[in-house]
């Protein structure tokens, strides 16, 4: 399949080193503006919208995640980078793992947050997939959303509840439903040991959607692969621990610990 020319937006110096940012399963780049001050301080911070997704076209049929990592490969070039540092959340973060596998020379650092090599469960994938195409993702804005904050968090903060969901709603169907074939078909476990980058992975303690064994499954794949768990925090860590995130994701790409 060939590359989709993904709608990116860069702040920061055009001289600092460059920080790429990929973004979870139904949200868009503005999912990272609580990281992106900070960020654009010390990096120049690439974020885009996954294939799909905020404002990036989307392709009929069921992608993988090798397709998701050519977008990234060709983002890149497009751009002129020749090395990144590179977070994603959820896919975003599973893209990420097959970038430091396929490309290692491009890789200068590895983030990956709430994610997952392999998540075990092809059916539900394929039944959300079924949903979206048939009533939208308006249909499952809700039971999404649900999953991405923890109860307290999204009861005291129900506008950020009301965006997400429209987010949700927002990402293109046949666009959505093949990024949920993709995490049906993944299976990196096999390949996580040729990751070089220094990798951190990050956890969402209370997370339900990619729960906490996911991360140490990975942690214990990647060589050196240091963890840190966060709580409260659910899917969407980087949202509802944003200060924590940040410092980490600030720390672990000039070389520092989180």
């Amino acid at each position: 399949m060939t590359a989709v020319e993904v709608h990116a937006e860069v702040e920061g110096p055009d001289d600092a080193p460059v920080l790429l940012l990929s973004n979870s399963l139904g949200a868009d780049l503005s999912m990272w503006n609580p990281q992106v001050p900070a960020l654009a301080e010390r990096f120049r911070v690439v974020r885009y919208d996954t294939r799909g997704h905020g404002r990036s076209p989307s392709v009929p049929g069921d992608a993988t995640i090798d397709d998701l990592t050519d977008d990234v490969v060709a983002l890149l070039d497009r751009l002129g980078v020749q090395q990144a540092h590179v977070a994603g959340v959820s896919i975003g973060g599973m893209t990420g793992l097959r970038l430091a596998v396929r490309e290692p020379q491009r890789v200068l650092t590895l983030a990956a947050l709430c994610s997952s090599a392999h998540t075990g469960n092809a059916a539900s994938w394929a039944d959300r997939a079924r949903t979206v195409r048939a009533e939208g993702t308006a249909a499952i804005a809700e039971p999404v959303v649900a999953r991405w904050l923890t109860p307290a968090h999204a009861a005291a903060h129900p506008g950020l509840v009301a965006r997400l969901q429209a987010m949700v709603a927002a990402a293109d169907d046949e666009g959505y439903a093949g990024c949920c074939a993709a995490i049906a078909a993944m299976d990196q476990r096999g390949d996580l040991h040729r990751i070089s980058a220094p990798t951190l992975v990050v956890s969402g303690a209370e997370d339900q959607a990619v729960p906490p064994e996911h991360q140490q499954l990975i942690t214990d794949l990647v060589p050196g692969a240091r963890l840190l768990s966060l709580s409260p925090a659910a899917h969407l860590a980087n949202l509802e621990q944003p200060d924590a995130v940040t410092a980490a994701l600030i720390a672990h790409a000039t070389g520092g610990t989180s």
